[in-house]
């Protein structure tokens, strides 16, 4: 496996890069990312006939199924008429309100942020305690309607995406799509190759089995892993290493998908370039 570019802030990021390691089975891979594209992404306007569930999407409201169950429990109103019928078609020029608001399709955003340590992953924290959204500096307005797509826990670091796409964020955690992740994962003790193989045929969670669908050394002391998995279980990594019997001292998300920090500091965020939004899309098979 190719090492992956050392930033500051993390363990050994001060080391003389050494001869790569065999690449393992798998088919994930540690590499560049093209330049992104800075490009803002333009609005997609409704221009015809439009399933209500998927105007409910492209409004920002929810995935296409908590759509229908909306429509269902009669929430939606189309003109002033209540909707229930599933398969209901809007038209341009239509009013649509969801328990009485008014709702319409917007430029989704499309945010990736790196997520730095002792930041928790949700909209607000009853506790008091920093989160994401407090590190995106856009107007209230702008970016109430942004949410986390999966969880980081609060000391996992690196790549973590933010948008209004109800319907993306709900395909790209959906475990039927087994959206990829890679890690770099930092433990107190070496660890040995035929545990490196266990990662790779399988542990026993207490939640069920979880296996990596490729398991590399990135140091030279054996301290150092990447791993990569397309689940996204709570605490998924932590738990697998704690299996094999190790700490994690420093765990960090590389890779989401395609996306990578590339270009962003620890912290920092940027707007994802419309050709990112599109393979995200297609990824999931969505237009």
């Amino acid at each position: 496996m190719p090492r992956p570019d050392r930033r500051p802030g993390r363990p050994g990021a001060d080391r003389p890069a050494k001869g790569d390691e065999p690449r393992p089975r798998g088919k994930a891979t540690f590499r560049r990312p093209p330049p992104p594209d800075r490009s803002e992404p333009r609005p997609r306007p409704i221009e015809g006939p439009t399933r209500l569930n998927r105007y409910l999407a492209q409004s920002g409201v929810a995935s296409r199924r908590k759509a229908d169950e909306l429509i269902a429990s009669g929430a939606v109103a189309v003109n002033g008429t209540v909707v229930t019928a599933l398969g209901s078609l809007v038209q341009p020029g239509d009013a649509v309100t969801v328990q009485g608001r008014p709702v319409s399709p917007t430029q989704h955003l499309y945010l990736l942020l790196n997520k730095p340590d002792d930041t928790i992953t949700t909209r607000s924290d009853e506790r008091g305690r920093s989160t994401v959204l407090d590190l995106v500096d856009l107007p209230e307005g702008e970016k109430a309607a942004l949410f986390p797509v999966g969880r980081l826990d609060r000391h996992t670091v690196g790549v973590l995406l933010l948008t209004t796409d109800g319907e993306l964020a709900h395909r790209l955690t959906h475990p039927s799509f087994e959206v990829e992740k890679l890690y770099i994962v930092r433990t107190t003790a070496p660890i040995k190759p035929h545990q490196l193989e266990q990662l790779r045929q399988g542990v026993s969670l207490d939640d069920g089995p979880a296996r990596a669908d490729q398991a590399a050394y990135v140091s030279d002391d054996h301290h150092e892993i990447g791993l990569a998995i397309h689940e996204g279980r709570n605490r998924i990594v932590r738990r697998m290493m704690e299996a094999i019997g190790h700490e994690v001292v420093f765990l960090e998300r590389v890779r989401y998908a395609d996306l990578t920090t590339a270009g962003v500091r620890r912290g920092k965020w940027r707007r994802l370039s419309p050709g990112e939004v599109k393979r995200l899309r297609r990824l999931v098979g969505l237009k």
